[in-house]
């Protein structure tokens, strides 16, 4: 059988309709091309597979060679979570050792996306690790049709399901947190959960549903925050007021977790003597509290590093196997 030649700039040209010089163009992130041409050559790379051939570019641009870390986050979002930031320290220490460079790419909005992936296609960076995905971000969708090597913390979303990931168990963690609440002896047990467009927030959730319907208990008293202190607060406040009679919230984040002892606090509730909490990530965040949280373990650092290995061997030549890792309970003074 006779291999099939990669695509050309010369086939994305002809498949577009445009001149080879404006497919450049596009792939080296011009922002001088007309969108209507951008987008015609954009489907012609998705429809041919094409991907640029990084060494022929290197005879025209000398650049180190690279690894992108996508966050798919605000800037805002990224340097106050310190999960994000540790599983970037995680990145960072793997790749001391190695001629690889770190880039950071951040977007969250439909423009930063666009020009996130028009730099993606651009062969600007040897492989990328996501972090941080959501279900309605095209990232790692993009990444898998353009096939450059390419690791995912956290679960993938279905349009980049073939790539290789590194997790931790969330529904686990979710069954441990709620089960160590139930241990103490709350039988009114709420949630604030993560959004449902990220798979951790749909695992954790899972597991605070799971261990109330082994105990018999109900599992309806739900709000949904965004893994932030903002959201973890308004979420909280919601919780409250639909269930007053609380004795026991499992909140899916640390930053929340710490919003939501605050309110408790400021609605007169005694914590954990009136409502228990356990949070999720035992980061810097869990010792601010008072009590300290009582939270479950997301070793961020940890998830960097493995998915760093793992990149390492894909940019090696050889295969890299998804794997989650366990997790486990963290004691505190809240539950």
């Amino acid at each position: 059988m006779t291999a099939r030649r990669p695509p050309t700039l010369e086939d994305v040209a002809a498949r577009s309709g445009v001149s080879r010089a404006t497919v450049s163009r596009v792939v080296n992130a011009d922002p001088r091309v007309r969108e209507e041409a951008r987008a015609a050559v954009d489907r012609a790379i998705t429809e041919l597979g094409y991907r640029p051939n990084r060494a022929a570019r290197s005879l025209v641009v000398r650049e180190p060679n690279s690894v992108a870390v996508v966050v798919p986050e605000t800037d805002q979002r990224v340097f106050a979570d310190p999960v994000i930031m540790s599983m970037l320290r995680g990145v960072s220490a793997g790749l001391e050792e190695s001629p690889l460079q770190m880039v950071l790419v951040l977007g969250r909005s439909g423009r930063d996306t666009e020009r996130l992936e028009r730099w993606l296609r651009g062969g600007h960076t040897d492989g990328a690790i996501v972090l941080s995905a959501h279900l309605d971000d095209r990232v790692t969708e993009v990444l898998s049709l353009i096939g450059l090597p390419t690791v995912v913390i956290g679960r993938p979303p279905r349009g980049g399901s073939a790539l290789p990931y590194v997790d931790l168990d969330n529904v686990s963690g979710g069954r441990l947190a709620t089960q160590h609440l139930l241990a103490r002896g709350c039988r009114r047990i709420g949630t604030v959960a993560g959004p449902l467009d990220m798979a951790a927030g749909q695992d954790r959730l899972t597991g605070w549903q799971e261990a109330l319907a082994a105990a018999g208990l109900p599992g309806d008293a739900v709000v949904h925050g965004d893994f932030s202190s903002e959201g973890g607060r308004a979420a909280t406040r919601e919780l409250l007021v639909a269930h007053p009679d609380l004795d026991g919230i499992f909140v899916a984040s640390d930053l929340m977790a710490a919003a939501a002892v605050s309110e408790l606090h400021a609605d007169g509730r005694r914590v954990p003597d009136d409502v228990a909490v356990v949070g999720y990530d035992d980061s810097p965040t869990a010792g601010l509290t008072h009590p300290r949280l009582t939270t479950v373990a997301n070793p961020g650092d940890l998830l960097g590093a493995e998915a760093t290995r793992m990149l390492r061997e894909l940019l090696a030549g050889r295969e890299a196997s998804s794997t989650v890792l366990p997790t486990h309970l963290v004691p505190g003074g809240t539950a």
